[in-house]
């Protein structure tokens, strides 16, 4: 038996979110993922990284549809803006741009050095 199996839902939701969450950033950064060793020969395609963030994004609306759908909140381990980043659903450049806000401040206080 697995070790899913002796968990309970919201635990296992939870670590199913965490997990899509961290794919998502890795995704987001251009990072390994397992996606990469699924297709290893479209690594040197430039639409390889858009549909790389693409599958991980739907996979994090999946896991966060079923905890919903099982009345599990889904929402402490992300922002406030990434929550309705999730519940607004398309994947759009903001997203991309504001997924993670201190690297955004950091990008800003970079300019602002300059």
């Amino acid at each position: 038996m697995s070790d899913y199996a002796q968990k309970d839902l919201p635990t296992f939701f939870m670590d199913q979110l965490r997990q899509t969450k961290v794919n998502f950033e890795r995704a987001l950064d251009c990072k390994h993922t397992d996606f990469d060793d699924l297709y290893p020969y479209m690594n040197e395609q430039p639409q390889f990284f858009w549909y790389k963030r693409y599958v991980a994004w739907s996979e994090l609306l999946t896991v966060v549809r079923l905890a919903e759908e099982l009345k599990i909140d889904w929402t402490k381990d992300f922002t406030e803006q990434q929550v309705e980043f999730i519940k607004g659903k398309v994947l759009q450049g903001k997203v991309l741009d504001y997924w993670n806000p201190e690297e955004q401040e950091e990008k800003i206080s970079q300019l602002e050095e300059k």
